[in-house]
């Protein structure tokens, strides 16, 4: 069990005046307790509450052989779990996460008459922030992914296709250390770059293509998460002013976080030089999204969030410019806040690059 960060979640429970919340997002009871469940159907939880209350809600099916320092409610296919749980419920309000499925969420509402409210943002504001060992281990996996992006490059060329690259990819991550990706790789060329949540198909590169690669993999639990756009064999004029165009907002985004800032004020400072070169419409999404035990944690980089940035958060700067029919370009960076500003988490080249043709 993570008592520390138990004990941060029962102090945050106890500024948003809720007694006891129950987790049900299996990546945050991971977080809580050290133990890594994919539950199905089944109902799966951890109970927590103010007065030192502490449960596991699991089925027979996934016995429990460590010592979670907590009770564990075990239950089996033919019990009613909600009515069991309810029974240990106090008086008063209860926080819910928004993993919980409706189903049980509406059973248990119906035998426990006490206030259900959102808990979510609970457990997400502790996560916001990560500990010594968590930063650890971003660093870690953040190099390997410099490596593989590396390495990859050398694999880019006019006769392998998006979606073999892509594989080459997951095989790179798995040789450098990692367990496995943290998400499918988006590696495009040309005008597919134009979108920027490409699905990789069997398209070729062609000369003067740009070439957008977002990769990312998973060490010890945690995710990197870093894009680099190169180009093919050349670039044009049109291509290398966007690139750097692009390149520029990444470090203004860059620059712009540090403690007492707003995840909005990054999102301007990207943001507002791209608008300032005209190409304003054509960045079509947020400046970031945090990262951690999840590649999309809670909390994003982008003009709605207000919330004041903290040492210890993590989280992407990828401005990009989508020009629909042409090509695209994105550069990604993962940062780190520190005390007095933050920490680039990749340190791979930026620099425009040209992938020569193989022919």
């Amino acid at each position: 069990m993570q008592q520390e960060r138990i004990n941060r979640v029962c102090e945050e429970m106890k500024k948003d005046g809720i007694s006891q919340l129950l987790v049900t997002d299996p990546m945050a009871i991971f977080y809580l307790t050290d133990k890594w469940l994919v539950p199905g159907e089944r109902m799966y939880g951890l109970y927590l509450n103010v007065e030192g209350g502490r449960c596991l809600i699991i089925n027979e099916l996934f016995p429990v052989h460590e010592d979670l320092g907590m009770d564990i409610l075990c239950y089996k296919d033919t019990d009613d779990s909600m009515a069991l749980l309810a029974k240990r419920l106090l008086p008063g309000t209860l926080g819910v996460d928004k993993n919980m499925a409706a189903h049980f969420l509406l059973e248990l509402m119906a035998q426990w008459k006490g206030q259900v409210v959102n808990g979510s943002l609970i457990v997400d504001r502790v996560r916001r922030c990560k500990d010594a060992e968590e930063i650890r281990r971003m660093r870690q996996v953040s190099l390997i992914n410099d490596a593989v992006m590396e390495d990859l490059w050398g694999h880019v060329d006019e006769h392998t296709s998006e979606a073999e690259l892509a594989k080459i990819c997951e095989q790179l991550q798995i040789a450098h250390g990692c367990e496995t990706v943290s998400f499918e790789a988006i590696t495009a060329f040309g005008a597919n770059c134009a979108d920027p949540h490409h699905a990789n198909d069997g398209t070729l590169g062609k000369p003067g293509d740009s070439v957008v690669l977002d990769i990312g993999g998973r060490k010890d639990s945690y995710c990197s998460d870093m894009t680099r756009t190169v180009f093919l064999g050349e670039a044009s004029p049109k291509a290398r002013e966007v690139y750097e165009i692009v390149k520029e907002a990444n470090l203004r985004g860059i620059q712009a976080a540090k403690p007492g800032a707003r995840f909005c004020d990054v999102d301007a400072a990207a943001r507002d030089y791209i608008t300032s070169k005209g190409y304003g419409p054509y960045f079509t999404h947020r400046t970031g999204h945090c990262i951690g035990l999840d590649c999309h944690e809670a909390g994003d980089v982008s003009g709605a969030n207000e919330e004041v940035l903290k040492p210890g958060m993590c989280f992407s700067v990828e401005p990009g410019i989508y020009l629909p029919g042409e090509f695209g370009v994105r550069i990604e960076d993962l940062v780190l806040i520190t005390e007095d500003g933050c920490e680039v988490l990749n340190h791979l080249s930026k620099d425009l690059k040209i992938i020569p043709l193989k022919r």
